[in-house]
């Protein structure tokens, strides 16, 4: 009469089990879904019937009710048609199998019974592995990488017949990957350091900024190289592991993105005339915005100051705990934003403010206001600050541009190593706890000493102090050091120089 199988929900990023009751009655035809299913959901009803048709399976004569549990959550998307299917097939008593709890069903199906991925299906899968599911029936996605969750087993399955069989304990053929674009490469072009020319101490700045993950503001007058120089940091990252690959597409498929078939850290670049809503997030259903689908890559705002003061102080929360809470009345929901920001702006509206070369038209009002637009706590948490100048060619400069993006990501994944080996995990200099920083690294009492002098003299605050610890020890892994030294926090305190 009636039958429960597992299948899992989203609430954002976080998944929850979610058991689909099926109960059969003889009576009047009828077919209700409830659960606060959305309509996609309820249009389950008509593909489950006609896949169940398709396979000879009946429902004429039957009073059938299909109840999502918890029934306080929204259900959204059509990856519970496989689940439903098979409850309501047990509750007829047309598949007399035993389902254990901890076996996971998520897939669409079409009408004639095979089942089809989705959008949004990833996530699933990463949530079941966390809720302890061990077995898991979902259709194969040629667009995502290898999935090898041990211990959770994955059964691909192409139809509703093929997981009616292999419940029944009926041999079926394992699922075959295709070979062609199974693997996901290092793909994307992006522009090369080698191809920029000059800017030799910028280089070097973003060099330390890719290997702790150190946030970075760039100011010079148009023209300078400002966008060349964050366009071409991508190309010096390492390559996302196989956990943050699969993390970073989910959040595009919840946002209905495309992400290349690539293992390169995504990298974001919003016009300045985008909405809060699709920077931050947010939405009647919310939807990762782009601080969301730079995590683990790169959020590049060029024009800074041209974005709204509003917009730019709600980063200030994502950038201090790589999360982002979005709350709705019908929900609250957390997406992660652990990203590398990088900003360019002129010093004025005119761009020309200090230049020797150009007359700025800007009166000192004018100038003050735009400068306003990052505010204080926003601007003080970039740990590096870089002034650029216009360079002037000739044949030397224009014949040697520079190291190739290849040599300089070489170095920057030995120091990320050693920030790996050190932590015991994917953290960098730039987002580890402090506590953790000095005692893993602690300072001598000379340096203690220098940096003390200074922060009084030049009135620092905590976090600049800190943010210089951080630097001086990035820099140290980049010369393989296993201290911090003194250099390193010369060196450190003149890039957090504004």
């Amino acid at each position: 009469m009636w039958a429960k199988v597992t299948s899992i929900g989203l609430k954002g990023m976080a998944g929850y089990r979610m058991h689909v009751e099926a109960g059969s009655y003889v009576g009047n035809d009828s077919f209700k879904i409830v659960g606060l299913p959305d309509a996609t959901v309820k249009e389950s009803k008509e593909r489950i019937i006609a896949a169940l048709r398709t396979l000879g399976y009946h429902l004429s004569g039957q009073k059938i009710t299909i109840n999502l549990s918890p029934s306080d959550q929204k259900k959204f998307g059509s990856l519970f048609d496989l689940p439903m299917a098979v409850a309501i097939l047990k509750s007829l008593h047309e598949l007399e199998v035993t389902v254990p709890e901890d076996t996971g069903f998520l897939g669409s199906l079409s009408l004639d019974g095979s089942i089809q991925p989705v959008k949004g299906m990833l996530p699933a899968v990463l949530a079941a592995k966390r809720l302890g599911i061990q077995k898991l029936y979902m259709p194969y996605d040629q667009d995502l990488p290898d999935l090898k969750l041990e211990p959770m087993k994955i059964i691909y399955v192409t139809s509703l017949q093929e997981t009616i069989l292999h419940l029944s304990g009926q041999w079926v053929p394992p699922f075959t990957k295709k070979q062609d674009g199974e693997k996901f490469h290092r793909s994307i072009d992006y522009l090369d350091m080698e191809q920029i020319i000059g800017h030799k101490s910028a280089k070097h700045a973003l060099e330390v900024a890719a290997a702790g993950e150190h946030h970075v503001l760039l100011t010079g007058p148009p023209g300078c190289g400002k966008s060349m120089l964050a366009e071409s940091f991508p190309s010096i990252l390492p390559a996302l592991s196989k956990e943050s690959l699969l993390e970073v597409i989910s959040l595009y498929q919840l946002s209905q993105n495309f992400y290349p078939r690539s293992q390169m850290p995504p990298f974001r670049n919003p016009h300045h005339s985008a909405s809060g809503v699709s920077i931050i997030g947010g939405g009647q259903y919310p939807k990762p915005g782009e601080i969301s689908l730079a995590h683990r890559g790169v959020l590049f705002l060029d024009e800074i100051g041209e974005f709204s003061k509003k917009t730019l102080d709600m980063l200030r929360q994502p950038l201090e705990n790589g999360l982002i809470m979005i709350s709705r009345t019908n929900a609250t929901i957390t997406y992660p934003a652990s990203f590398l920001l990088i900003a360019a702006m002129n010093p004025c509206p005119c761009g020309y403010a200090g230049s020797n070369t150009h007359y700025c038209t800007c009166t000192n009002k004018q100038i003050l206001a735009y400068q306003n637009k990052l505010s204080g706590p926003l601007r003080d948490r970039f740990d590096i600050n870089l002034c650029l100048k216009p360079i002037h060619f000739n044949t030397f400069t224009i014949e040697k541009g520079g190291e190739s993006s290849k040599i300089i990501r070489e170095r920057v994944e030995n120091a990320r190593k050693r920030q790996f080996d050190r932590y015991g995990g994917e953290v960098c200099n730039g987002r580890i706890p402090y506590e953790v920083l000095i005692r893993k690294s602690p300072l001598t009492n000379e340096q203690q000493s220098t940096l003390q002098r200074l922060a009084i003299k030049r009135n620092w605050s905590n976090r600049t102090q800190v943010k210089i610890i951080r630097l001086a020890r990035t820099i140290s892994d980049l010369q393989a050091s296993d201290t911090i030294t003194d250099q390193s926090i010369l060196d450190a305190i003149k890039l957090n120089e504004v």
